[in-house]
């Protein structure tokens, strides 16, 4: 919090190369800061910070509107093709502290595919390099952000029908963090009125978590 009148929240991106985890980045800051393109390898191999304008209409308290600024850290995927476990794990908690550390963290948004399977290994995998990142109380500051979700809608899937037919890896995964989940239509992430749902959502996270955020240290 800046002064009373404005919030500023503190996310970062995590997942799998191709995931679109930077895409996902962009949408929420209203900009193209972070590079995303569709590639073979893993585009991206250091943090970058985005940093949105300000941004109003989103939230209220006290009776009196709020300006919302949001800050995201984007992030080499994990696992990597030219960065080990460790040279990620390091790299993303160094800037995790130098960006954050004051201030804390709000979110991580762990980013996957609407439309791609989630393997057990996968899961198991992402998770533990999470837990290694942010601590024992990871799952009270991790949301999933599934992006695609556009194909789930092409292929006649509501958000509910899509989570009925959704694997037991996934809903555990969603059970774990309390079910904290956000799809995000990459056609339609563009949109002012759809950002400003997804933030919103988040929003309603933060404040269920009582805004508490992660301390971060080295």
């Amino acid at each position: 919090m800046v002064d009373s009148n404005e919030m500023t929240i503190n996310l970062v991106v995590l997942g799998r190369t191709q995931t679109g985890k930077s895409a996902a980045g962009n949408s929420l800051l209203g900009s193209s800061d972070f590079k995303s393109h569709r590639s073979p390898s893993s585009v991206t191999t250091c943090c970058s910070l985005g940093r949105s304008c300000c941004i109003s209409g989103i939230i209220r308290r006290n009776g009196c509107e709020l300006a919302l600024r949001v800050r995201v850290l984007d992030t080499p995927s994990y696992p990597h093709t030219g960065l080990s476990k460790e040279q990620v794990r390091d790299t993303v908690r160094s800037a995790l502290v130098h960006h954050f550390g004051k201030d804390g963290l709000h979110l991580a948004l762990l980013v996957l595919r609407a439309d791609l399977p989630l393997c057990p290994d996968e899961r198991d995998q992402t998770t533990q390099f999470i837990q290694e990142l942010l601590g024992p109380t990871w799952k009270d500051f991790t949301a999933v952000l599934l992006t695609h979700a556009d194909k789930a809608e092409e292929a006649g899937l509501s958000e509910e029908a899509y989570l009925h037919s959704a694997s037991s890896t996934l809903l555990s995964l969603l059970s774990s963090v309390q079910h904290k989940y956000i799809f995000l239509n990459n056609q339609k992430s563009i949109i002012k009125e759809e950002r400003a749902t997804v933030l919103r959502k988040l929003l309603n996270f933060i404040r269920q978590n009582n805004y508490q955020v992660l301390l971060l240290k080295h």
